[in-house]
């Protein structure tokens, strides 16, 4: 008798289809959840199975990609895939513990040990409607080519210093501090120079000094 309850037990259980492994083709994206088209690995066609995914992540295999279904109710008919892999463009490598977002062309964002974060693309574009905020003791820029502000402004709380030359086309306003200190040859072309204070060259005050030829001071009343 118990040889025969476990032969229905058997039969029933073979009648429920069990969680599957497959291979998607074309993903319906234009649905609330992706709907999947492939087969099973056992051949048969999977048409519209539900993609779940975690809340605030999603994403698009390419084709060919694998998957583990979950039959709802042991009904094919009714899979829903709760995992997918693609082994030909998944980040090999990784150390233990290591994280990774990657795509089919090459892109990646990689968590890597001794907390650093890399991240490889071509394009990399921020769209703040407010602010962008870095909070750092250093940041180092690399561009071989060029880095340029579209912006009305520029500001520096202190220090700003260039190690090649400073170009300008829009004029240049200094003030405060201690004023402007210079070393080595300055040349001034195309204009003319002008101050309301006193200049003086080699020492000699241009508004107070004496002519050798008449005794006078300049900038003296007679």
């Amino acid at each position: 008798m118990i040889a025969t309850i476990d032969t229905r037990i058997r039969r029933a259980l073979g009648a429920i289809r069990q969680a599957f492994r497959g291979r998607g083709g074309a993903i319906d994206t234009t649905a609330p959840v992706q709907l999947i088209d492939g087969e099973g690995l056992a051949g048969e066609p999977i048409r519209g199975a539900e993609l779940m995914q975690h809340y605030g992540f999603t994403s698009t295999p390419p084709s060919g990609f694998m998957y583990v279904a979950v039959p709802v109710g042991g009904k094919t008919s009714h899979a829903i895939v709760v995992a997918t892999e693609h082994g030909t463009y998944r980040l090999k490598g990784l150390k233990t513990g290591e994280v990774a977002i990657y795509t089919d062309e090459g892109d990646s964002i990689v968590m890597k040990r001794g907390r650093l974060i890399e991240v490889t693309t071509e394009t990399y574009r921020v769209n703040a409607a407010k602010a962008i905020e870095f909070n750092a003791p250093a940041i180092t820029g690399n561009a071989t080519g060029s880095v340029a502000f579209n912006t009305p402004e520029v500001t520096a709380s202190a220090v700003v210093t260039a190690q090649g030359q400073i170009n300008g086309n829009g004029g240049m306003a200094i003030k405060g501090g201690k004023g402007s200190t210079f070393a080595g040859d300055v040349t001034q072309t195309s204009g003319s120079f002008s101050t309301d204070g006193d200049v003086r060259i080699a020492g000699k005050s241009q508004l107070h000094h004496r002519h050798p030829e008449t005794g006078s001071i300049t900038g003296e009343q007679s």
